[in-house]
């Protein structure tokens, strides 16, 4: 029964320990606007290059972010990205993929 309170001075519920993480900051950011962008442009047949590249580069900064988080919000946060940046990867390569008729 002898369990300390920690301060709750975050801004977030799930950012428990209070402490700033620049780096896995910037990383969710990248990849939630890389993966909504992937999404986005997924949707669009002639943007297939914009949506595999974004896409891509989305999963590489995610799956880097994942390895390096420390918070359950920024896990939660990634794998949304990741899954934003999985379809819109997914659905550019079934459009024309990453160099799409530029090479031979």
């Amino acid at each position: 029964m002898a369990q300390a309170m920690r301060p709750n001075t975050g801004t977030s519920l799930f950012a428990t320990d209070g402490k700033p993480h620049p780096l896995q900051d910037t990383l969710l950011t990248v990849t939630l606007v890389l993966g909504f962008t992937a999404f986005v442009t997924a949707m669009f047949h002639n943007l297939h290059l914009l949506s595999s590249w974004a896409g891509l580069v989305g999963i590489i900064t995610g799956a880097y972010g994942q390895f390096v988080s420390e918070t359950t919000r920024e896990r939660f946060l990634l794998i949304v990205g990741l899954g934003a940046s999985a379809v819109g990867f997914f659905l550019g390569m079934a459009h024309g993929g990453l160099f799409g008729g530029l090479l031979g």
